[in-house]
Parts: structure tokens; sequence; C-alpha cells
């Protein structure tokens, strides 16, 4: 059992029924999945660069992410419908709680001129949403290997049913927000 979901289980959850007095355990909100999101635009020009970087999300991630392919054309863009432009994929149990803890230990508080993450990138279901700038925060990413900044996404999907009951589970389990 991963030290963050122990944690959970043994102090985020209770103070959570606490706090927001509900009925039964299960109505405390958890984390159900994050999924990491790498768009690869200049994959359209060099497919190398999509390689590459279904690469370093399978270091990051420690699972094979999926290739994600355009669902329209756009001409602006010599994009055609069906061409891989990015990579996702989606983090659940222990894995998922491993790269959190590795996230909100780790990988942000090496993020330059970091303050904290944004309170307000809640979606209003619960999920948080966070861009990161560049993937050379994460501790698996050699900088030597790196031939191109990449950002991403990282949406964390929780069972909670309000923002407020989301920021409260997240910022119990070390999501270091603003002041």
């Amino acid at each position: 059992m991963t030290r963050l979901k122990e944690k959970y289980l043994n102090d985020v959850q209770p103070s959570l029924v606490e706090k927001f007095e509900y009925s039964s355990v299960m109505q405390a909100p958890k984390v159900d999945k994050i999924v990491l999101n790498m768009g690869v635009g200049d994959a359209v020009s060099n497919t190398k660069n999509l390689d590459k970087a279904v690469e370093e999300l399978t270091m990051i991630s420690g699972q094979k992410p999926v290739v994600t392919r355009a669902k329209k054309s756009i001409a602006s863009f010599r994009l055609r419908e069906g061409m891989p432009i990015g990579t996702k994929v989606t983090l659940r149990g222990d894995r998922m709680y491993d790269f959190l803890d590795k996230l909100v230990t780790v990988s942000l508080p090496r993020v330059r001129d970091f303050r904290g993450v944004s309170k307000n990138a809640f979606d209003g279901r619960g999920n948080y949403t966070l861009g990161v700038k560049e993937q050379l925060i994460f501790p698996e990413i050699d900088y030597d290997d790196v031939d191109k900044v990449r950002g991403m996404d990282i949406v964390i999907v929780t069972t909670a049913n309000t923002d407020e009951e989301a920021r409260e589970l997240l910022g119990q389990l070390g999501m270091p927000f603003q002041k």
C-alpha cells in the first residue's frame, strides 16, 4: 500500500467526514483517476517528436500512454482527421497515488518561482486541472536526453460533488495551493 493511500485512509478520510458531516465514510470524496495529457502539435510536420513524447510520458507515469488522434481536419494547421497529435495516459489505483505523491513532494517544488498552484482551476464538479510548462520537473527525466521542452496537462478526477470538497481533499493530500 502506498504512503499517500495510507495517509488518505487514516487521516484525510476521517477528517473530511467530520468537516462535511457525512453520514457514511463512503460519502467522503476520493481521488478517482489522474489523466496526463501531452499535446504534440509539431507531430504534424515530424512524427519523431511524438515518439519522444510517448517515451517521456512512459517514464513519468510508469505505464504506456495511448496516442491521441485528430478528430477534425483543420487546413490552416495542415491537420488531417486521424493524424496522431498527442499522447495521454490514465492512472488509477496505486500508480495514481504514487504519481500524486511524487507530484506534490518532488516535482511541483522544483518549478521555478513556485508560489503554489491556483485555487481556481476546479471545474465546478470537483475535478482539478493543472498545466505544467516543462517536463523537466519530474525526477525521471534526464536533462541531457531532452530534445525539446514540452508541457502537459494533469487532470485530477475526484468523486467530490463540489469544488469546496475537492479543494479540501487535495489540500489535505498535500497539494500546495496559493495562500
